[in-house]
């Protein structure tokens, strides 16, 4: 998944649309850390969002709640649909 993605979110009767691509992401979580979350989530909106959609933006992100969950709900639709299993080992034999 290398291609730039347009993802909309509904928030109230606002929608945003956001453009993400790899490189949006990983910066993202580049930046996260346990005492650093809502500073890369907000720059991840803002910096992906429609230009003319920021103004109306911001004033959501003046609540870090609000924007944990619009970083989180953006990444969840960002996320391709792949199946991953973990195989278990076989216990080793006893000696």
């Amino acid at each position: 998944m290398s291609e730039r993605r347009e993802i909309t979110l509904e928030v109230g009767d606002n929608e945003f649309t956001f453009a993400l691509d790899p490189v949006d992401v990983s910066k993202y979580f580049n930046h996260l850390t346990p005492s650093n979350k809502v500073a890369p989530a907000n720059n991840l909106l803002t910096q992906t969002v429609k230009q003319e959609q920021l103004a109306s933006l911001r004033p959501l992100l003046a609540n870090p709640v609000i924007t944990l969950q619009l970083a989180g709900a953006l990444l969840e639709e960002y996320t391709p649909d792949i199946e991953i299993n973990v195989k278990k080992r076989s216990p080793a034999p006893s000696a």
